[in-house]
């Protein structure tokens, strides 16, 4: 049995279907970044830091720089606890009766 496509006319079909999800997909993270940036723009406020002292300059760092610990320390917990709760449901699978 022939196919009825030749092998030409399947790679140039598969390169076209390539460079168009190639295309959907630039577009996608086009998209993305700036969903990203509109989001951020409506939930941040600008920093303003004209006609600030070098101590309230400084006050200021301290505090950004306690806020991003406390978001470091959050995002850890909850990596942690999202793979650790990966690891159970992989062990209870492994112990039921249909994972043996």
């Amino acid at each position: 049995r022939k196919s009825k496509i030749t092998a030409s006319r399947k790679l140039l079909l598969k390169s076209l279907m390539l460079a168009k999800a190639k295309e959907e997909w630039d577009q996608e993270l086009v998209d993305k970044q700036s969903e990203k940036e509109r989001y951020l723009s409506e939930r941040i406020t600008p920093l303003r830091t004209s006609g600030l002292s070098l101590s309230q300059l400084q006050d200021l760092c301290r505090e950004l720089h306690e806020k991003v610990e406390i978001v470091d320390e959050e995002r850890y917990d909850i990596e942690a606890m999202s793979g650790m709760e990966g690891r159970k449901k992989m062990f209870d699978a492994a112990k039921s009766p249909t994972g043996q």
